[in-house]
């Protein structure tokens, strides 16, 4: 029924000039329009509105993914801009804050400002 439909993700802020200038200067995705709902972004495939709430309850999981081609050049890009790359204890991760799957995946974890979790993977060849 919904699979023709346009899909956007929906993330929460409670710090919404931060979370603008993150998603659109810091990861680089088009801004489309802001309200005072909202503010919206534009990837590649797919659109997110960054919704204004009180409060921000972060998942304790990814909440977003972008695929990139080469993992290591896309982490020095955003640590560049001042990104800071999540460490989890129970997962080997390089000097970098890269983790490599067994099938040869590279993945990458980071935060917003509100502490919304999203992640960088580079899928195995």
């Amino acid at each position: 029924m919904l699979g023709s439909s346009t899909i956007t993700a929906l993330v929460g802020t409670a710090k919404p000039e931060a979370a603008k200038a993150f998603y659109g200067e810091t990861l680089g995705l088009k801004f489309v329009a802001e309200d005072q709902f909202a503010a919206i972004f534009e990837g590649k495939n797919l659109k997110i509105r960054v919704s204004k709430t009180p409060v921000v309850v972060p998942a304790p999981y990814a909440i977003l993914s972008f695929d990139v081609a080469n993992m290591e050049e896309a982490v020095d890009a955003l640590a560049a801009k001042g990104v800071t790359f999540a460490r989890f204890g129970f997962l080997p991760q390089d000097a970098k804050g890269i983790w490599s799957a067994p099938d040869g995946t590279k993945v990458a974890w980071f935060h917003d400002p509100d502490l919304n979790l999203l992640s960088l993977v580079q899928h195995a060849s």
